[in-house]
């Protein structure tokens, strides 16, 4: 074997190699980018059932707070905010301003709904009735279930951002199209708390 042929094969196999290790850490990082799109549109469907409840509980909550329009009023325009905020996020996931602007919006409506749970402590009647006692105790679990769904987000977009980031990933990343991945993250402090809605 001639020495131009030795060399021709070195070459082509440094080739191959190559190849097959950049194919890898492509497969790779669309693996771990398509995990935190399942995992959002995890939150989105906990978000939906959360944006449902809402009109239930306002319109039941709406005869006991006939004085209290403004907090109602305050949760409704939230809701809108936020669905349509969740809207743009779930059309577009990879979409990092859309994913924060949902997380915004949700946060928004967390707190009105935070603010109406005060307010209807102040209206003793509500704690009997069992249409709003039922309403609460979904809404309570859809907490519980965002909860769950943003934390599963929150690791997948780690994981995805961590690998993306690695050396030598992080060399290919960014010419094969693999942009950092926002967290759904909870702003304030007192947002942090899951929404009370104990009537007990």
């Amino acid at each position: 074997m001639s020495p131009v042929m030795l060399w021709m094969l070195v070459f082509a196999a440094i080739v191959i190699v190559g190849a097959v290790f950049l194919a890898s850490l492509y497969n790779r990082l669309v693996t771990l980018r398509q995990r935190t799109l399942n995992a959002f549109s995890q939150i989105d469907v906990q978000l939906k059932r959360r944006h449902d409840l809402i009109p239930n509980l306002v319109e039941t909550v709406k005869g006991y707070m006939a004085h209290e329009r403004q907090t109602l009023e305050a949760v409704t325009q939230a809701r809108a905010a936020a669905v349509t905020a969740t809207g743009s996020a779930a059309a577009n996931p990879r979409d990092a301003g859309a994913i924060v602007g949902a997380a915004q919006a949700e946060n928004s409506l967390v707190a009105a709904l935070s603010r109406l749970l005060v307010v209807s402590e102040n209206y003793p009647q509500l704690k009997a009735d069992r249409n709003v006692a039922g309403l609460m105790e979904e809404l309570s679990s859809t907490e519980n279930r965002v909860a769950f769904a943003r934390q599963a987000y929150n690791d997948s977009v780690m994981q995805y951002n961590t690998s993306r980031q690695q050396f030598p990933t992080t060399l290919f990343a960014g010419a094969f199209g693999f942009h950092e991945a926002p967290l759904f993250q909870i702003d304030s402090p007192s947002q942090r708390e899951a929404v009370a809605v104990s009537f007990g």
